[in-house]
């Protein structure tokens, strides 16, 4: 009987390897962090996980001499160049990562853009289309990228896959050029009704979408802003807007006699990290703010042309960040507006001193 229960439990322990030798590998090819020096920083650092893009904002100095960032991956991930490898910018070279997976077989490409805002104006000619979830992100005129949308997160709700079902794409009901930024705001999903989400308000904003906090924390997802240099002295553009028919709250019950407005402005604040849709309104980091007065129906294409009010002298300095907030909806942030308001956006820019 002893020999047959040790038998027995060799077998076990035979069988309890073999399952353990044949666990999956690791098959994430993620770039986790991406560090490098703040001194060489003029914005924080974003890894645009469903773009396959790095975004750098770097100081001229940064530029010129190159950085060696320390990359932290998906566990057993390898990455080519390695973490702490020097990379350098010019016009004719394209920086770019692979990751590949622990199990050898899954790769992925991320590219590095180095953002220089030097240019605050946009007529929104040029638009990518997201190869996975099908919606469309507005691109500067160089390529990279600087605006970002809710798309990303309403990708996550079950949206079909299809631009014309999300808030944001492009139109050619344009006031300059061939296309403009066309906000819609639309029915919530089954998915986002669940989590208590019954319509999604275009938008359009200056900024990064963090997609890791978009099903638990969805205000602090949409982080706005970008590095900007000098003092700005008005906003300018174009605009149309058609509210919906009815406007609902938070819970899709219609409010008789309530009409739905867009909201568009820009606002300048102090340091590196960005603001979100938690505090882009009330942190004491701002120092000035250009806010359209109106957002009420506008058949016809309207120019705005808006003063900053600056709160307190601003030094050149201090590291600063711009931010521009275009909505279909202008309670959109609290899930209330009206479905099928329509904001069109075109040819706007900062003016500096």
């Amino acid at each position: 009987m002893r020999l047959r229960k040790l038998c027995y439990m060799a077998a076990v322990i035979g069988l309890l390897q073999a399952c353990i030798k044949d666990a999956p590998v690791n098959p994430e090819a993620d770039i986790e962090t991406f560090a490098v020096d703040k001194e060489q920083l003029t914005g924080d650092v974003f890894i645009d996980h469903a773009n396959g893009t790095i975004l750098l904002y770097l100081t001229p100095d940064a530029y010129k001499q190159g950085i060696a960032p320390a990359i932290t991956l998906s566990g057993g991930a390898t990455v080519t160049p390695a973490s702490g490898d020097s990379i350098h910018f010019d016009s004719t070279h394209v920086n770019q990562y692979v990751v590949t997976a622990a199990d050898g077989i899954h790769q992925k490409t991320y590219k590095v853009e180095a953002i220089d805002n030097g240019i605050w104006k946009w007529d929104f000619e040029k638009w990518m289309l997201n190869p996975k979830d099908k919606y469309q992100y507005a691109i500067n005129d160089d390529s990279t990228l600087v605006w970002s949308s809710g798309n990303p997160g309403i990708a996550m709700a079950g949206v079909p896959k299809d631009p014309k079902e999300y808030p944001l794409r492009a139109t050619t009901d344009a006031y300059h050029g061939q296309y403009a930024a066309e906000m819609v705001t639309r029915k919530g999903t089954a998915l986002s009704g669940i989590m208590g989400i019954k319509l999604f308000a275009g938008s359009l904003f200056l900024g990064v979408f963090e997609s890791k906090n978009a099903l638990t924390q969805p205000l602090k997802a949409t982080q706005f802003g970008q590095p900007y240099r000098g003092e700005p002295v008005r906003f300018t553009g174009y605009y149309k807007y058609q509210p919906g028919a009815s406007y609902q709250d938070k819970s899709g019950t219609i409010i008789p006699g309530m009409t739905d407005s867009c909201s568009i402005y820009a606002i300048l604040y102090t340091g590196t990290s960005r603001l979100d849709a938690t505090n882009i309104q009330t942190s004491d980091r701002i120092v000035a703010k250009a806010i359209l007065p109106d957002g009420s129906a506008r058949a016809q294409w309207t120019r705005f042309d808006i003063p900053f009010v600056i709160t307190r002298k601003i030094s050149h300095s201090e590291k600063m960040m711009m931010a521009i907030v275009a909505s279909s909806s202008k309670d959109g942030d609290s899930y209330k507006g009206a479905i099928g308001s329509r904001l069109v956006l075109d040819s706007i820019q900062i003016v500096h001193q």
